[in-house]
Parts: C-alpha cells; structure tokens; sequence
C-alpha cells in the first residue's frame, strides 16, 4: 500500500539517522564523503537522492541502497501527482490512435 504525501528523503535521513545518531551534517558529510553542501541541500530537500548517494549512505548506516532509492521514488511520483492535471493534458492513451502504430 502506498503512502499518502510521502516525506523527501532528505527529511527521513535527518529526522531518522543525523538526528538518531547525534550527527550534524558537518560530520556525516565526512562520513559518506561527500560535501556539507550537498548533504545539506539533500537534508533541507533541495537535491535528490542519487544511485551513488544511495550507496553512500546504504553503507554508512547499513541500509539497502534500494531503500534510499524507493523513498525518492515515492516522493517524486507523489509530487508529479499533484501536478497531474499539467502533465497529463496534451498525453493521449494508445487506443486514441484506433489500433495505428504509424505517424
């Protein structure tokens, strides 16, 4: 069952980990090598999780990296979602084309 407005990644990563383990983003940057920049706008919701963040902070907190990977999934569909109406408008079905695959 899917999760209604699902929380960015970066707030789980805060709230769960930095947070549960009285770390600031300072020291878990320098534990998963990378900057305090980028931590921070993935923390404050600015970046995304990427497949190499995934694995960096999969094995600094002993994680599947699929799970980071998921919740940023959940989010961006969450968020395309709400935006649906936009997106979808110019989009038609392939049963519009009445069974014609050439332009």
């Amino acid at each position: 069952m899917k999760m209604n407005n699902p929380s960015h990644p970066g707030e789980i990563l805060k709230e769960i980990y930095l947070d549960g383990y009285d770390l600031t983003v300072t020291n878990a940057s320098d534990m998963i090598g990378v900057t305090r920049t980028t931590l921070s706008k993935l923390v404050n919701k600015k970046q995304s999780i990427t497949s190499e963040m995934a694995l960096r902070l999969g094995k600094a907190f002993e994680t599947d990296p699929e799970m980071w990977l998921n919740l940023q999934t959940d989010y961006d569909l969450w968020q395309a979602k709400l935006h649906s109406d936009d997106i979808l408008k110019s989009v038609k079905t392939i049963s519009d084309r009445g069974g014609q695959f050439n332009a």
